[in-house]
């Protein structure tokens, strides 16, 4: 090693050590806020959370901002998909709930490609992974429209594997969309039952046939699959 090199190597080593530091960091935040809202669970209910997000001044963003910190810390998405049904209705409900779980998706995913960097590769646990690779989006899709595979932890595990970032997004809005439809229908639903109002058969049929549709899709995939 020439003396010019040396003085780059050196710096090299507090770079490295700032970026182990700051995923550890990070990596720690996410354990201690998805331990407090386990500890809180009791009070995280589609009432509260509407009740506290309609007093921002901007309720859409905040409950965009609302909705990728909750993707991050292992909060149901229906949870929040139920808040825009109660909060904005059918329409902007959906559109709204749409964008918060697409970007809480890709901040997970994002998230855990920093913390990881290479340290786990996933190909070696088994063949799904290399299929969600091979796949593309379209693995993504059939990935989410499984609904027993909680959101956070797909958002994470994908973000170890090598589908790319516009794959994954895609797949993500896509596979998400039925439930979310769901969800957010039967959340307006539900709020037009407490404002005393009678439109509430149409949204809950809506509702209905999205579950429906979201479940039979999974189960021919799954049918296919194997």
């Amino acid at each position: 090693m020439t003396t010019k090199s040396r003085p780059a190597a050196t710096l090299g080593l507090p770079v490295l050590g700032l970026r182990r530091t700051a995923r550890l960091a990070l990596l720690g935040s996410l354990v201690l806020g998805a331990a407090s809202a386990w500890l809180w669970r009791a009070i995280l209910d589609p009432i509260t959370i509407t009740a506290t997000i309609a007093r921002c001044p901007a309720a859409p963003l905040g409950f965009l901002a609302v909705h990728i910190v909750a993707s991050m810390l292992f909060i149901p998405r229906t949870l929040l998909a139920i808040v825009a049904g109660l909060l904005f209705g059918m329409g902007w409900g959906i559109v709204l709930a749409a964008s918060g779980s697409v970007a809480g998706a890709v901040a997970g995913f994002l998230v855990a490609r920093f913390v990881n960097s290479d340290l786990v590769d996933l190909r070696r646990l088994g063949p799904v992974v290399g299929q969600v690779e091979r796949g593309g989006w379209r693995a993504v899709a059939v990935l989410r429209l499984i609904p027993v595979i909680p959101h956070s932890l797909a958002n994470y595990a994908l973000g170890l594997t090598r589908v790319t970032l516009g794959a994954y997004a895609l797949g993500s809005l896509l596979g998400q969309l039925p439930l979310t439809i769901a969800y957010v229908d039967f959340g307006a639903a539900g709020g037009r039952l407490m404002g005393g109002g009678a439109n509430w058969v149409a949204p809950t049929l809506i509702g209905l046939a999205a579950l429906s549709l979201s479940l039979l899709i999974s189960a021919v995939a799954r049918r296919r699959a194997r």
